[in-house]
């Protein structure tokens, strides 16, 4: 491939005699892999797997797969048991480590990977935040956040400044997965090196910093800061995590642990040569099986005033809430309980101490319930996903090498015979869909968007 020249420079200048052993991984072909959803399977799964899968050392629930294998266009894909991810990118959701009852911010979050893996490993308990800025990347965030069956998710729509002016000194943990320059990503998207200059460089690292601005003051103290790129650019990355260290005295920077191949952060790539910004993690991809990519990790020190904003209360209309429940007693083994909101003729269902969320761009509130029509209640594909298959009265389990399967996964109908009504169908005894089935027929409900074409 085409790298721009004055980035070969810089490398070469940055990187001195290991720069031949760095430029010959872009001959090799990139890394492939995927993380397991263990919301619906255990790490254990991969080993029955219908793909050739290994290990990925610094991330257990990550595993290599072959190019060959085609993951995403598995029924399993679509089921929400895996996510498919740049193994590099694992490494940064298990550096915050946010545990089940956490109030996480996931700031920059589209297009989703490493908020599923966050929201996964806190068990849907707590409040996940995931903001993207961008309305067009806003969208598949939620599509994701919806197929991994989080429930304790609220996709926001909204500018960092604007959050950070709603929920002073508010969040645990915070990620910050800045927008970069791209430079570790050229071996996987090719047309990033196109868009490559010492001026956008620069012009990443102004916006990191305002960004980072707005993350610091929504943390609490004794909060954790992770602030990660996928660039190679000192002035994006250690340079970065010095001026901050520099502008907020009471941060402190937290080691990462260095394994798999993962090597410490440059200090001599500093301006002040800060040797604590060797607690830093860099993954280089001629060091691991992956991408570039950049974390750092800072615990804040400062004492903050509590939190003084609303929490958001039920405001869904009885008469919406009483056909759920309806349909609940009906279809479900299972009841869901939580502070229920209407948007329109939809329900949804929030998470546990959820703030007042009046006044911004919410694109998903929780667990998406489904829809009031007239007298009746249809459920969403969301709540099929969030679901096990023992949750519901009613199951078609399909074979995921049957033609039926991917006839529903099409959007066709399926003659069964039987009239039970609403049904959860399963793929190899996991969650896909909702049907109904009447008069022996079961109509489909897959939604149009999602269908295989």
């Amino acid at each position: 491939m085409m790298l721009p020249e004055q980035f070969v420079e810089k490398m070469k200048t940055l990187l001195q005699e290991e720069a031949d052993e760095f430029f010959a991984a872009y001959k090799r072909e990139k890394a492939n892999g995927l993380r397991v959803n263990p919301l619906k399977v255990r790490p254990a799964w991969a080993e029955t797997a219908p793909f050739s899968l290994t290990p990925i050392p610094f991330c257990p629930t990550g595993f290599y797969c072959g190019r060959s294998d085609q993951p995403g266009k598995h029924p399993y894909h679509a089921a929400g048991l895996y996510y498919i991810q740049e193994p590099s990118a694992m490494a940064v959701a298990e550096a915050l480590q946010p545990e089940p009852g956490d109030m996480v911010l996931d700031l920059c979050a589209a297009p989703g990977g490493k908020t599923t893996q966050l929201g996964a490993m806190m068990k849907n308990k707590g409040l996940l935040v995931a903001n993207e800025i961008h309305p067009k990347r806003v969208k598949a965030l939620a599509e994701n956040v919806e197929r991994f069956g989080l429930t304790n998710t609220v996709v926001i729509n909204e500018t960092p400044e604007a959050l950070a002016e709603r929920f002073p000194g508010f969040f645990d943990k915070i990620l910050v997965d800045a927008p970069c320059s791209g430079e570790g990503m050229f071996r996987k998207e090719e047309e990033a090196a196109s868009f490559w200059s010492p001026s956008y460089v620069e012009q990443c690292a102004a916006r990191q910093r305002r960004i980072l601005e707005s993350a610091y003051a929504m943390l609490k103290e004794g909060g954790i800061l992770v602030y990660s790129t996928c660039t190679f650019s000192p002035e994006e990355n250690e340079q970065t995590v010095e001026w901050l260290l520099e502008t907020y005295d009471d941060l402190r920077l937290l080691p990462i642990a260095k394994i798999g191949g993962i090597e410490p952060g440059r200090p001599e790539w500093t301006k002040t040569n800060r040797a604590e910004l060797e607690c830093a993690a860099r993954l280089w991809p001629h060091r691991l099986k992956g991408e570039g990519h950049f974390v750092a990790k800072l615990q804040k020190q400062r004492p903050t005033p509590p939190w003084s904003g609303r929490w958001a209360k039920a405001n869904a209309p009885k008469a919406a809430v009483r056909l759920y429940r309806q349909f609940e007693q009906q279809s479900l083994q299972t009841e869901q309980h939580g502070t229920v909101i209407s948007f329109g003729s939809h329900l949804a269902m929030l998470p546990d101490r959820c703030p007042d969320l009046s006044g911004l761009k919410v694109m998903r509130a929780g667990l998406h319930l489904g829809e009031t029509k007239k007298e009746r209640f249809e459920p969403n594909h969301a709540l099929a996903l969030a679901l096990r298959a023992g949750e519901a009265k009613h199951v078609l389990d399909l074979s995921s090498s049957s033609r039926q399967c991917l006839q529903y996964w099409r959007g066709e109908t399926l003659s069964t015979g039987g009239d039970r009504g609403w049904l959860l169908v399963t793929v190899d005894g996991f969650p896909f869909a909702w049907g109904k089935e009447v008069k022996g027929t079961v109509k489909n409900f897959y939604p149009k968007g999602l269908r295989l074409v």
